[in-house]
């Protein structure tokens, strides 16, 4: 393997890192109807755990509600469920064959330990972040070690490598600023 290729896979790695973390922030309410609270619950369908997304279509007529209609309409019931028994803290109301989800605007106490669960997720996507460096830092030094790649490669690939946690790291923190900010904003 050779300094790109491990600079290349680290940067992949941490790329997934970012999607996986934009993911979780998605999921956040933020006092705003938005189908990326409910499109990832999984609900029991035909005896298999199955997101939301794939079981109905999902959309925001209005800008406080989401509207959720199963393109089979026996699994209302199972929907109905699953959504009363996520973290989302929403009550659906059922109109035959739809569900519907009012957004109740956040109290300031919410939004505070929103905030908070928000930098968790932070928190969590840097510790990633630095678990992926330490690999490639360990790869540089096995690959030098079995003559490889030389000592100045190996000293080039993990400076590297730290160039690009520090991008990472970066993008990491516009993400969380931007959710908190939209969370906070009353």
């Amino acid at each position: 393997m050779a300094k790109d290729v491990i600079c290349k896979d680290t940067r992949n790695k941490m790329e997934k890192v970012l999607a996986h973390l934009q993911d979780e922030l998605k999921g956040l309410r933020t006092g705003r109807a938005s189908t990326g609270l409910v499109e990832n619950i999984k609900v029991d369908c035909y005896g298999t755990m199955t997101p939301l997304k794939q079981l109905a279509i999902i959309s925001t007529p209005d800008a406080l509600s989401i509207l959720i209609k199963p393109y089979d309409v026996s699994t209302v019931s199972n929907i109905e469920k699953a959504i009363l028994q996520s973290d989302i803290g929403l009550t659906p109301s059922v109109d035959g064959k739809s569900l519907r989800i009012v957004i109740p605007q956040l109290t300031e106490e919410r939004r505070k330990k929103l905030s908070v669960h928000i930098k968790e997720f932070g928190e969590s996507a840097k510790v990633s972040l630095r678990n992926i460096r330490h690999e490639a830092n360990k790869l540089a030094d096995k690959e030098e070690k079995d003559d490889i790649i030389t000592e100045d490669d190996a000293k080039r690939t993990k400076d590297d490598v730290n160039k690009i946690i520090h991008e990472y790291e970066g993008k990491v923190g516009e993400l969380i600023k931007k959710k908190t900010e939209e969370i906070l904003k009353v």
